[in-house]
């Protein structure tokens, strides 16, 4: 599996899906979230909204994520992962969340996937804590399908921290 770090906006990959550092409640908010539904259209958000009121009515727990199309973005799928807030002991949920999207890719048959830094915006993870969560997460990951995980930075300094973990890799 071929692993690319770059700077740039998630909503313009060519990949096969793209992650989304998604809220419990399915519906958008700010960063990475809120640019993903911008761009996918209205019909992303009426399509979590089903999959909430029929699989997850109390909102998706931390850790794990679910597909939905991608409508109107380059991608065909969204993978919508929820991460935890930040705290140390919450280390072992963030890494579910990249495992969980990796896992969804890879049963979808899916070839590509591109992966934002998911939890370091409004749930505070720090930008080089996350980056190693990834790593170790990458690492133990075995793909059936997948060939390529591009993680897409939207700036420098997320960009910076990510590559400098991952080339370890």
């Amino acid at each position: 599996m071929q692993i690319e770090v770059v700077q740039g906006d998630i909503t313009l990959q060519d990949t096969d899906a793209i992650a989304n550092s998604a809220n419990s409640t399915l519906s958008g908010g700010g960063g990475v979230d809120g640019a993903i539904h911008r761009a996918s259209g209205p019909r992303l958000l009426a399509a979590c909204q089903q999959v909430r009121e029929a699989r997850f009515p109390k909102g998706l727990p931390e850790g794990e994520a679910v597909l939905t199309p991608g409508f109107d973005l380059r991608a065909k799928y969204v993978i919508h992962a929820v991460g935890p807030q930040y705290a140390e002991k919450g280390r072992s949920a963030l890494s579910r969340a990249f495992t969980s999207a990796l896992r969804i890719a890879d049963e979808k048959g899916l070839n590509s996937v591109a992966l934002p830094a998911i939890g370091t915006g409004a749930y505070g993870w720090p930008k080089k804590v996350a980056a190693e969560v990834l790593r170790e997460a990458l690492g133990a990951f075995r793909p059936k399908s997948l060939q390529l995980v591009r993680v897409v930075l939207l700036t420098a300094d997320d960009y910076l921290a990510f590559r400098s973990e991952l080339e370890m890799l």
